[in-house]
């Protein structure tokens, strides 16, 4: 079964490295360096290596900027009826905060979401609306059935691309030592629903790869 790789989100606004909007704890630039060292290996067993880029335009309704007289961390309920947290502006498209900070020439492809300013999207293959991104239609003309998923956060995006990768049939391993939660409460709960869901979790890359 062809596999291939899923890096989550490893951007500036995501780092302490980079002084990001939105740090989640424990990435630095050893993290950043650890995670590209992984890909580089996985890439020379022939894996085939993707990334997804959060890229909101800066009207997104996940700023708490966009939505008067609300605080960061907030929760709305937007008039859909839909549930709505709030975030600072991060992964603007186009700034710095939002480049990916290993090398972007180890990606076949790079899947950008986040992108419509109404929905939000946690996860690599579609945003809050249902909207698709290109990452299943590539998965599938590459072949490809088994999917090795890290990066940042493991309580969010990484949680989200692991849940759906499975509900579209994929076999789904989560290497837990290259990613990174948000708070020990929040990635425990997201490490069960992985699991509940059918999803392989591994401390290291050796042990995904054995």
């Amino acid at each position: 079964m062809k596999r291939a790789v899923i890096l989550v989100d490893l951007q500036g606004d995501f780092t302490e490295c980079k002084g990001g909007a939105l740090p989640v704890p424990g990435t630095n630039w050893a993290y950043v360096k650890e995670v590209e060292e992984a890909i580089r290996r996985l890439e020379g067993q022939g894996l085939m290596i993707f990334a997804s880029q959060d890229w909101h335009p800066p009207e997104h309704v996940s700023f708490y900027t966009n939505h008067p007289g609300k605080k960061p961390f907030e929760e709305v309920e937007l008039p859909s009826g839909r549930k709505q947290k709030l975030w600072p502006p991060h992964c603007i498209q186009g700034t710095e905060g939002a480049k990916i900070l290993v090398d972007n020439n180890l990606f076949l492809a790079v899947v950008q979401k986040g992108k419509h300013p109404h929905f939000d999207s946690y996860s690599a293959f579609r945003d809050d609306g249902g909207n698709e991104t290109e990452l299943d239609s590539i998965l599938k003309f590459h072949g490809i059935r088994d999917l090795l998923i890290f990066g940042l956060a493991t309580d969010y995006c990484v949680k989200a691309t692991a849940i759906d990768a499975l509900e579209r049939g994929y076999q789904v391993t989560v290497v837990l030592g290259l990613s990174r939660g948000v708070t020990p409460e929040t990635t425990e709960r997201a490490i069960k629903e992985m699991k509940d869901k059918g999803a392989r979790i591994v401390s290291n890359l050796s042990e995904a790869l054995g």
